[in-house]
């Protein structure tokens, strides 16, 4: 169900009794209120795409420190790649799903689906937050066949956190298109420049929100003299559980997602249901 958030109408209700009646600071116009109503029904997806980037800034942070204890070696040329590139194969899996999206998916999509863009912002949003649970399973799988072979004296090869890079990295691509999108399309014209901030927010919330994570892990699984799942030696931690812990709050999320997904609908919908032409729609509200 759309919310209607009707309460804020108060706010464009002149109180002829009110001696400030008039003042610009008690009265909002009819703009002002649908504007806002907008910017109201948008959070709710702008809050649940906050937990993508928490997971994006793993690939940063405890992926990075895996590498480090692994084998980085080429061949036998004796060359060590240095721990942190090994995120250029989340960049390089970002470069390589926009033209796989655009070349192969997007038509599909627009056969099935019967729209012109393909997927449409908030289902490649969906498809982010999907492949970042993959990823984060697959991490978990990897660090946990890591310790098993690490206690045996064995050190796998790097490689092996290629599909964790690949698989948010492709998260990336969808999650960062599908909310650019949707910010651009969704923002009332009033308030454009909201638009890329309210983008940008969710990314760096999620990496404050990683930071909260790790410290109440910290806190929880550390007792005395054992570091818990997040040891400064990270052979005698459990970063698999951690990384578990990341794909069911991840899950969880995107099922919180999905509901507000489903209740939302898009202003060029909203438009055509009350039959204004969507490049109308400001001479519309003004004439509220």
């Amino acid at each position: 169900m759309m919310c209607k958030c009707r309460f804020l109408d108060h706010a464009a209700v002149v109180d002829r009794e009110s001696p400030a009646a008039a003042s610009g600071w008690t009265l909002c116009t009819r703009t002002d209120v649908e504007e806002v109503k907008q910017v109201v029904r948008m959070l709710p997806i702008w809050a649940t795409t906050i937990m993508f980037w928490t997971i994006h800034a793993q690939m940063t942070t405890f992926a990075v420190e895996q590498a480090s204890v692994m084998n980085r070696a080429i061949g036998g040329s004796g060359f060590l790649i240095p721990a942190g590139s090994l995120t250029v194969f989340l960049i390089g899996s970002i470069l390589l799903t926009v033209p796989l999206y655009d070349r192969l998916v997007a038509p599909v999509a627009r056969r099935v689906t019967g729209n012109p863009h393909g997927l449409s912002p908030l289902q490649r949003v969906f498809v982010g937050l999907f492949l970042s649970i993959a990823g984060m399973a697959a991490a978990a799988l990897i660090e946990r066949y890591r310790l098993t072979e690490s206690a045996d004296g064995v050190t796998l090869t790097v490689f092996l956190l290629m599909p964790q890079f690949l698989l948010v990295g492709a998260g990336e691509a969808f999650t960062y298109m599908g909310q650019l999108d949707f910010f651009l399309r969704e923002c009332p014209k009033g308030m454009k420049t909201m638009s890329t901030g309210l983008f940008l927010s969710t990314c760096a919330l999620g990496f404050f929100f990683s930071t909260l994570i790790v410290t109440i892990v910290h806190k929880v699984t550390g007792h005395g003299s054992n570091d818990g799942w997040l040891a400064n030696n990270i052979d005698q931690g459990r970063l698999d559980y951690f990384y578990w812990l990341l794909a069911v709050m991840s899950g969880i999320n995107i099922v919180f997602f999905t509901i507000a997904a489903r209740g939302y609908v898009y202003k060029e919908k909203r438009m055509a249901d009350a039959g204004i032409e969507l490049a109308d729609e400001e001479a519309m509200i003004v004439g509220h």
